[in-house]
């Protein structure tokens, strides 16, 4: 087995010995892509891994097992559709040696309902939670593997955003731009993973659907995007103008920027992810401009763009070494322009590094 998955499943075995867990129970999600590497076809046939303090294999059918096992070496019980997966379930139980009476399970939230209750009808009694203490608890600090993927994927992201801000035109739509960037992406090897750009008023919309609005000289524009490169995402919001800039955006542009430079000061090991969502909303609010930061300062992102932790008003999660997430204030004004800035960083050495080399400075486009 690769090395890194190896130490994966030792570390899921400590935290499960940590956590009093007899079985962790994982459907095809990006949980399972972190502990196997193996993203399976995913429909209404019952797929599952299992992770015992002793055992850990795989619920397949049978006509994806051999397309599986080039992926991973751990073993399969598969079931065809002629006889269901009832017996192959009880088999892979039975050599989990999971305790059959009232025992503690981790199921993966991702996962169908009815897999799960597959699961809950074989173990009537169990006491079950979520991964969050296990899986999720992992996954939420990265290793040296994960941190060189995500760098990668921001470095690529950077001159992806470089280079259409640099081909800005009047007459362009946004998804004129969008496109630019996702060819850029494909060009180096990379998939879209999203992308949002918003000229003028539509920037006011955190979350504004990319469409045919053209773009006119004097137009905030935000970008928002991210590209996948080798099974890792980036995500980066820069802002830019078309010629001169609308009325007000230096000042705004300032405000927010200190706001990013205060979240990242507070993002320390051992701060609450609440600390980092109330250093940046402090700055705007002390600027006037506190009911205009309309959500949550960040998110964390790993396999998963958005992923735990998350920096919150409310969220009590300690911070640890390790923890990856952004940090992305913004100030929206109805009917002018909305203004983000956005960098994924990642807790390493007692501070917060960001992955991002693009300046957060606003780019003037020539009209």
């Amino acid at each position: 087995m690769n090395p890194t998955l190896t130490t994966r499943l030792a570390n899921l075995r400590q935290r499960m010995a940590e956590t009093e867990t007899d079985l962790v129970v994982i459907g095809p999600s990006s949980h399972m892509m972190y502990l196997a590497e193996l993203s399976p076809h995913g429909d209404e046939r019952p797929v599952m891994l299992m992770v015992s303090p002793t055992f850990a294999g795989f619920l397949m059918p049978a006509l994806n097992v051999d397309s599986a096992r080039q992926h991973t070496d751990l073993p399969f019980f598969p079931w065809t559709d002629a006889n269901g997966p009832a017996a192959a379930l009880q088999a892979l139980l039975d050599a989990t040696g999971v305790p059959r009476i009232a025992p503690s399970i981790v199921l993966d939230e991702t996962m169908r309902a009815d897999f799960a209750l597959l699961v809950l009808d074989a173990l009537p009694g169990a006491k079950r939670r979520f991964t969050h203490d296990t899986v999720g608890y992992l996954r939420s600090r990265k290793d040296a593997d994960e941190y060189a993927r995500l760098k990668a994927a921001h470095l690529l992201n950077d001159r992806a955003v470089t280079a259409a801000f640099a081909a800005l035109k009047p007459g362009m739509t946004e998804l004129d731009v969008a496109a630019f960037i996702g060819d850029f992406y494909k060009r180096h090897g990379a998939t879209t993973e999203f992308c949002s750009v918003c000229f003028g008023p539509n920037g006011a919309f955190p979350h504004h659907h990319t469409g045919t609005t053209e773009l006119k000289a004097g137009d905030a524009v935000l970008i928002d995007t991210g590209c996948r490169l080798d099974g890792y995402p980036s995500d980066m919001t820069r802002m830019g103008y078309l010629g001169s800039a609308p009325e007000g955006f230096g000042q705004i542009h300032s405000v927010v920027d200190r706001a990013v430079e205060a979240a990242l000061a507070a993002a320390r090991p051992g701060a609450l992810a609440s600390d980092v969502d109330k250093a940046a909303r402090d700055v705007i609010t002390a600027a006037g401009y506190g009911p205009n930061f309309l959500h949550r300062t960040g998110h964390g992102l790993g396999i998963d763009v958005h992923e735990t932790p998350y920096i919150t008003a409310t969220s009590e999660t300690v911070l640890e070494e390790g923890m990856v997430f952004s940090i992305e204030p913004g100030i929206y004004l109805q009917g002018q322009f909305g203004l983000r800035l956005e960098e994924i960083v990642i807790l390493r050495d007692g501070k917060a590094e960001i992955f991002s080399e693009m300046p957060r400075a606003a780019v003037s486009a020539g009209a």
